[in-house]
Parts: structure tokens; C-alpha cells; sequence
């Protein structure tokens, strides 16, 4: 699978957690940036990153910031971007079987590694469901 990664200086270290460990399972990851802990300006990061989801260039994205906010509200300013703010496993499958989400925004200040690797795992692995949740999607871009 190839995965796009991107986070600011808040989530740098899980960034580069998740890219360590998603290597380990042999996934083709490429790092968006940013590429120290010091403060930076997230958008910098990911409209890249949306950008190549939208064009297909990668099969999912993950990002990182504090709260998963504001990254996640960057994100979904593309329209092909449906980016889901996950803290919970149950949550990373929903957006991912109703939603067919692309990217998921973790919030590293307020969950542990284990569980943001739980819910990357989760969403990564779960299937859209398709069928009227395709109807919906549809009318996202709409209005």
C-alpha cells in the first residue's frame, strides 16, 4: 500500500512512529514533512499531502497535529479529500465503511501511540461499504 504521511511540530514523533512502523510492514510510506519538532506551520504540510491523495498518487494519507484539527480541517479544504479526526478504533472504521475516507488525522496530544497505531491499523484495513453510503459521498460536493 502506498501511504502518504504529514504532521506539524506537534505530531512530529508520532509521524515518525507510525512511518517507522508502517515501513516495518512493508508499505511504501512517503514523508510529507515536517522534519523536526520545531514550530511550524501545518497547512505547509498538508496541502501536499491532499493534493497527492487527490490525484491518487497514494492510496491513503495520514496526519498529524495536536489536536488532529486543524490538520483535518486543511485537509478536507480539497475536494477529493475526505478526511476523518479519529481517536477511537470504532471511529477509524466507521469514516472508513460509510464514509470511504482517505485520510485519517490523529490528535497526538490526547491519545497514546499504541492506540493512534490501533486506529491507523483499523482504518487501513477496513473496507468501504459502499451502496447508499456511495449515494451520500456523491452529494458531498454538491453544494
Amino acid at each position: 500500500m502506498k501511504i502518504a504521511l504529514a504532521a506539524d511540530h506537534a505530531g512530529f514523533e508520532y509521524k515518525n512512529y507510525i512511518f517507522k512502523y508502517l515501513s516495518e510492514k512493508g508499505h511504501q510510506i512517503h514523508d510529507f514533512g515536517t522534519y523536526s519538532s520545531e514550530s511550524c506551520d501545518y497547512p505547509d504540510y498538508i496541502h501536499p499531502l491532499s493534493i497527492a491523495v487527490e490525484n491518487k498518487e497514494f492510496d491513503f494519507g495520514i496526519i498529524f497535529c495536536g489536536s488532529g484539527e486543524g490538520v483535518s480541517i486543511t485537509a478536507n479544504k480539497h475536494a477529493g479529500i475526505r478526511c476523518a479526526l479519529c481517536w477511537q478504533t470504532d471511529i477509524a472504521r466507521l469514516t472508513r465503511q460509510h464514509n470511504n475516507s482517505n485520510i485519517v488525522a490523529i490528535p497526538a496530544r490526547f491519545i497514546a501511540k499504541e492506540l493512534a497505531q490501533e486506529i491507523i491499523d483499523t482504518f487501513l484495513s477496513t473496507e468501504f461499504d459502499g451502496g447508499r453510503h456511495q449515494t451520500r459521498i456523491n452529494k458531498i460536493s454538491k453544494w
